[in-house]
């Protein structure tokens, strides 16, 4: 999450509004319907294709995470004579931010080929090439041939890449520490309270190496046809690193002659003048005589908020429409300490009403976003929208792709991707209530995938459901911080890297505390339970913090597959300076799955309780449950009580996983216990 961010003002940039010319009541017109992008093929994939969702066997994933059309293939899988990088999970190496924890490293000359599964006419490459010396990236050439012909070339980028140093980061490899008088890992000292002063290496912690490029192939190709990446000779790139291809079939853009066109407002398609204020009186009509703004195929410059409400805006679709835009430095901070504004859709601020009935579908939003500044709202979409929806946008190279202020009601968020955000995926920040969040691919987030936010208002009866969520580089696929009655179900989360679990619930940053039930259903984690930086431990699948108050709520997490673990599947913590005042209780945990953890099922480092029914593990590492209590270790046992409620089965190398003997509250306590790499996941 954004963590220093602070419910700040949708602002109405540029000049008032100018209105709309007699002429152009010529775009109420009648409607002509097109098909929405066409499903991959059904039947089974073509012969050499290895298909993958999140880098596991579609199988082991059935009917969790988003379902977008889309095929993905890991670059491990296909035909190169490049070299696979990894598998690895340590923080800062370029393997251990790629999808499945693996890529294919290219040398100029050399490719990575792929066979279509399924008929696809458009592609999207997941890839990470070198750095500038001094910072600020590069661009490389990378040619894409089908059947060895049909050649056309992508031009990548580092330049939204590469991040260094402590938080808020760097975009200087050689930069100094940013906070000297923090606590670091890599000397376990306070550098500058430290004499002689440690030695730090340059670059300081590199991250955030991927980006992602979409393209259109020019027509369709059928399932088995060969889509080969080279990198040309002459690259400036010395490397070029690839780690996935998303392929899928687009249809025809949509059209509609019953709208407001922005083109009839001055908007410029080549996307070479700034097209915002155009499209402000495109809304101002459309508003006036009830019509939706269309936003035909093309480039629309836009460097600027467009403030919404009350408006239908509908692009030919994400592949077709884009609006794009540059990051402007403000000549003096905005009221909401914002120094930089950019392209975004915005509600009104909630001190004013917020917005309502704004719907918004079909376009890409791509930012200029590169560095973290919390105060900036700089974000793809913003403010407070009730009665909103969001759908069928590709939100890339923002802050946070989509972050709402409240309080606001009513808003669904559907079949949008969002990659490549320097911040979070998407937060419900304050009083966010009877949302849905569903179906939405999140990759490559600087912070949480996707989160809520109960600072000052509960976030209250909102539902997270269906989402695929991958490599979050720091912090969790989906946090849910505070709030009443809400769930977290069916979703996808994989590969978070450091600081961070796939699921975390936290009572921190503070929000409101956690009242009623969260319910936490069916979802499916993998190679998740990340590296602690500060704590210099291993955290848990599914993570429960008790930093600010007591976790009391009704807690149910249920149906659970916990996929190959680094450390633990579960962990319940309250941080050393609190864990005599705050505990955890309420926690119930029903048919699970464990399938390989590195350390414990349980690692339990607080006061409180919880009760497993129906939990099944096996090729666990350590001692099942690793109960560590407040660390008093007291004669009476650990702070915290387990309780077997019946039907949990299985275990790893230490014997079954809860075994009689560790219950109720038998002190297990292993600060930091040694990792033994599992299986990968297979079929139950």
């Amino acid at each position: 999450m954004s963590r220093s961010i602070r419910g700040a003002a949708a602002r109405r940039a540029g000049g008032p509004q100018r209105r709309a010319a007699a002429v152009l009541a010529a775009v109420t017109a009648v409607t002509v319907g097109c098909a929405s992008p066409a499903a991959a093929d059904a039947g089974r994939a073509a012969a050499g294709a290895v298909v993958t969702r999140a880098g596991l066997a579609p199988d082991l994933v059935a009917g969790r995470g988003a379902d977008l059309g889309v095929a993905e293939q890991e670059a491990e899988n296909a035909q190169s004579n490049g070299t696979v990088i990894g598998p690895d999970r340590t923080a800062y190496t370029l393997p251990s931010e790629a999808s499945g924890r693996s890529a294919v490293k290219l040398t100029p000359g050399q490719y990575v080929e792929f066979t279509l599964p399924a008929a696809a006419n458009a592609i999207t490459v997941r890839y990470s090439i070198p750095d500038a010396p001094n910072g600020g990236g590069i661009t490389a050439p990378l040619d894409v041939t089908v059947n060895g012909r049909n050649r056309s070339t992508m031009t990548l980028t580092s330049q939204y890449s590469w991040l260094y140093n402590q938080y808020p980061f760097s975009n200087d490899p050689q930069a100094g520490l940013l906070h000297p008088d923090w606590w670091i890992t890599e000397c376990s000292c306070v550098p500058s309270a430290t004499t002689p002063a440690p030695e730090i290496a340059k670059p300081f912690r590199p991250s955030h190496f991927y980006d992602e490029q979409r393209l259109l192939l020019g027509r369709t190709h059928k399932a088995g046809d060969t889509v080969r990446l080279t990198v040309p000779a002459g690259s400036k790139a010395a490397w070029t690193v690839v780690d996935l291809l998303d392929s899928e079939l687009v249809g025809a853009p949509h059209l509609n002659l019953a709208a407001a066109d922005v083109l009839a407002f001055g908007a410029d398609p080549t996307g070479r003048r700034d097209s915002a204020d155009a499209i402000d009186r495109a809304i101002a009509f459309a508003r006036r005589t009830h019509l939706p703004v269309y936003l035909p195929p093309g480039i629309f410059q836009v460097n600027r908020h467009i403030v919404v409400d009350d408006v239908t805006i509908e692009g030919a679709g994400s592949w077709y429409t884009v609006v794009k835009g540059h990051q402007v430095d403000l000549a003096t901070p905005a009221p909401d300490s914002s120094v930089h504004t950019g392209v975004g859709f915005y509600g009104k601020d909630a001190a004013v009403g917020g917005s309502r009935n704004v719907h918004l579908s079909g376009f890409a939003i791509e930012g200029d976003v590169r560095e973290r500044i919390d105060t900036d709202q700089v974000n793809g979409v913003g403010g407070a929208m009730s009665d909103s929806t969001v759908e069928g946008l590709y939100i890339h190279h923002t802050k946070v792709g989509l972050w709402f202020d409240g309080p606001m009601k009513n808003l669904e968020v559907t079949r949008n991707v969002i990659t490549d955000q320097i911040a979070d995926g998407l937060n419900f920040h304050t009083g966010v209530t009877d949302s849905v969040v569903s179906h939405n691919l999140v990759r490559n987030t600087g912070d949480d995938g996707l989160a809520m936010w109960s600072e000052k208002t509960a976030d209250a009866r909102n539902t997270f459901d269906h989402n695929t969520v991958q490599s979050p580089v720091l912090a969790n696929g989906i946090a849910i911080y505070g709030g009443a009655d809400n769930t977290v179900s069916g979703n996808l989360v994989a590969d978070p890297v450091r600081e961070g679990s796939a699921i975390h619930v936290g009572s921190r940053f503070g929000a409101e505390p956690f009242t009623g039930h969260l319910w936490i259903t069916d979802n499916t984690t993998v190679r998740s339970g990340t590296h602690e930086l500060n704590w210099n431990i291993g955290l848990g699948a599914i993570w429960v913090y008790a930093l600010e108050k007591d976790i009391a709520a009704d807690v149910r997490v249920t149906g659970d597959h916990f996929l190959d673990s680094t450390y633990n599947a579960v962990m319940v913590v309250a941080d050393w300076p609190v864990k005599d005042l705050y505990k955890v209780t309420g926690l119930h945990f029903k048919d699970i799955r464990v399938d390989g953890t590195g350390t414990s099922v349980l690692s339990a480092r607080a006061a409180g309780s919880a009760d497993f029914e129906n939990v099944d593990a096996r090729n666990v590492g350590a001692v099942g449950v690793n109960n560590c209590g407040t660390f008093h270790f007291t004669p009476a046992g650990s702070e915290f009580s387990v309780t077997d409620l019946g039907g949990n089965d299985g275990g790893g190398t230490t014997g079954a996983w809860l075994a009689p003997w560790e219950l109720p509250n038998t002190i297990t306590c292993d600060d930091r216990p040694p990792v033994v790499a599992p299986p990968a996941p297979s079929a139950w």
